[in-house]
């Protein structure tokens, strides 16, 4: 199912797919999963039916038994694609205690289900990883104390010296909460001011070159995108990465981030519970994002790990999902992983042969659902594909 955010391309998800393009609406996002507000349709010898309604009818027989023991009947990954033209919330995601607690209490407070001023929409944490189709720029994890005053300190501001010089004296992480706190709560009179004096010294960072050039344009860019917005002044404070085609990036509970431009197939636990704090015209809670945020935290960039016969894994310590990538070529091919499974062709077309004898064909821009029923799968063909399953099986 496509999703139609405001930070959405309106040609990449249309490319992938085969469909005519520009589209009318931003598609930002392409859902591949059971998360109950947009479960997948799914074509069966019955009819036409949804994953979440299939996975329900028969939770062992559908995700295997471990699977449906562990997560409670529950598919425990959702599978995307994700593709921005301009940058997406400044936001964290929560631990699994964090999303049980938060969404008990929002619940007990009597906010409704969708609600706009929820947090929490559901009780279940949301690690991700996103491994980059195009150069993917990210802003993801908290740069040192140190490295944050620099850049600072670079940029000229006088309103920010005191700001940069705590960080220059801070001796733990904790100095870098403070500092985004001071800057997403910064007075509303002298809000504007500060967000043009910061963008006007990205723009010269930016065009003198140097070791803060790529941060600073994309801080201009994003200024652009979301003017007179604090998480502009904000987004410095974050780590700048560029993924190239085939790394990608996995981020923990706690882990501050903004997907800033492009593509990638997105793998995360079931959820869609996000705190933000700026760039968006969505819910913003700040004290909640800085009681989350973990500015020590680590976000790795992470290279594919050959498993052999062309598949690869991103290695990753969520127990709810891992991701590989596979090109099979003409020579059959196991596909990866244990119990259910969902799989992406993004390029060319994959023949999928099930234990049974059953065949199925996917081209570029499809998806399909394998259960833990169909067992060992092979897949054959001239195709780039990412399958997603669980962590359970390492």
């Amino acid at each position: 199912m496509v999703q139609s955010y405001a930070w959405g391309s309106r040609t990449a998800i249309a490319g992938l797919q085969g469909r005519p393009a520009p589209t009318r609406e931003p598609e930002a996002e392409l859902w591949m999963g059971a998360h109950p507000s947009a479960p997948s349709g799914l074509d069966r010898a019955g009819g036409h039916t949804t994953l979440d309604a299939v996975i329900a009818a028969d939770p062992a027989g559908e995700l295997g038994a471990a699977c449906a023991e562990r997560f409670g009947g529950r598919l425990p990954f959702l599978l995307k694609v994700l593709a921005a033209e301009k940058a997406l919330s400044i936001q964290v995601h929560p631990s699994r205690e964090q999303a049980e607690a938060g969404f008990r209490a929002e619940t007990e407070r009597g906010l409704p289900p969708g609600d706009r001023a929820r947090n929490y929409v559901d009780d279940w944490p949301k690690p991700e990883i996103l491994c980059a189709l195009t150069a993917f720029e990210a802003l993801a994890g908290m740069r040192t104390a140190a490295g944050a005053a620099a850049l600072l300190r670079a940029l000229d501001v006088a309103e920010l010296e005191p700001l940069a010089a705590d960080l220059a004296a801070g001796d733990g992480p904790e100095v870098l909460t403070e500092a985004l706190a001071g800057i997403l709560t910064w007075p509303a009179e002298g809000r504007a001011a500060l967000i043009e004096a910061v963008t006007d010294g990205c723009a010269r960072l930016a065009a003198a070159g140097g070791p803060y050039a790529a941060a600073c344009a994309a801080t201009a860019r994003i200024a652009a995108g979301h003017p007179g917005d604090a998480g502009v002044v904000a987004s410095l404070l974050l780590r700048h990465t560029v993924l190239r085609p085939g790394e990608a990036v996995f981020l923990p509970a706690g882990g501050l981030h903004s997907y800033v431009r492009g593509t990638g197939v997105e793998l995360l636990a079931n959820s869609d519970n996000v705190v933000r704090a700026g760039l968006t015209g969505k819910h913003i809670d700040v004290p909640e994002l800085l009681r989350l945020t973990d500015p020590a935290v680590a976000v790795p960039v992470i290279t594919p790990r050959p498993l052999g016969n062309g598949v690869s894994v991103y290695d990753s310590p969520a127990p709810e999902f891992r991701l590989y990538r596979g090109e099979p070529g003409p020579d059959e091919v196991t596909l990866p992983g244990d119990g259910a499974r969902l799989l992406l062709c993004a390029e060319g077309t994959v023949e999928l042969r099930a234990a049974d004898g059953g065949v199925l064909k996917a081209g570029r821009g499809e998806s399909c659902f394998l259960s833990a029923a169909d067992g060992e799968v092979t897949a054959s063909g001239p195709a780039v594909i990412f399958v997603a399953a669980t962590g359970l099986g390492e």
